[in-house]
């Protein structure tokens, strides 16, 4: 069965800072028509980094569009065009948290909104971390946390983490710290 749908018409609702809304026509597979709105994402990347003693260092921040803050894993939402994500995932661990990390594996990459957005989130572990000073953007506020690996999986069973990337990059980690990821070096 052929579930490919053919765009007719495409057009830019708004565009951003770095999002881009379009409302495209397109035909569907029975040869009828219907609109699809969504979002156009640069991309982005997500960061499990494992301090020398175990602890899984995690952010606390509030986000505006949920209205709450939340305890999830380092990540960026936006890689920038000149960047691959693994350097973007370099340059992110340093400036939010502090840490760098001498050791860098690529997990895979997930697609967490296929309904509404063409985003993508590569996710790396992070290891043979250093401390060094931390490099906030303007206006960006967060606490940098570390927690042991057991807890922080303990909360994403629990609601305690709660963002999908988070889950994602948990669920991940887990299959790699027990040797079923081997994952690639980056």
């Amino acid at each position: 069965m052929d579930l490919v749908e053919t765009t007719l018409e495409t057009g830019l609702v708004y565009q951003g800072g770095f999002l881009k809304v379009h409302k495209d026509r397109v035909a569907l597979p029975d040869g009828s028509e219907s609109c699809r709105e969504y979002i156009r994402h640069p991309g982005a990347v997500a960061v499990l980094a494992i301090t020398p003693d175990r602890q899984l260092v995690l952010e606390r921040q509030y986000r505006y569009p949920a209205g709450r803050e939340f305890v999830e894993i380092p990540a960026l939402s936006k890689i920038d065009p000149h960047e691959a994500p693994e350097q973007t995932a370099r340059r992110e661990l340093l400036e939010e948290t502090g840490y760098r990390a001498a050791r860098w594996v690529y997990l895979g990459t997930a697609h967490p909104c296929i309904g509404y957005s063409n985003e993508k989130i590569s996710y790396y572990v992070a290891e043979a971390l250093t401390l060094a000073e931390r490099q906030l953007d303007e206006g960006e506020f967060l606490e940098v946390l570390t927690l042991p690996i057991e807890r922080a999986m303990e909360m994403a069973l629990t609601g305690e983490i709660c963002d999908s990337k988070s889950i994602v990059g948990l669920h991940w980690l887990a299959a790699y710290l027990d040797g079923r990821l081997p994952g690639a070096a980056v």
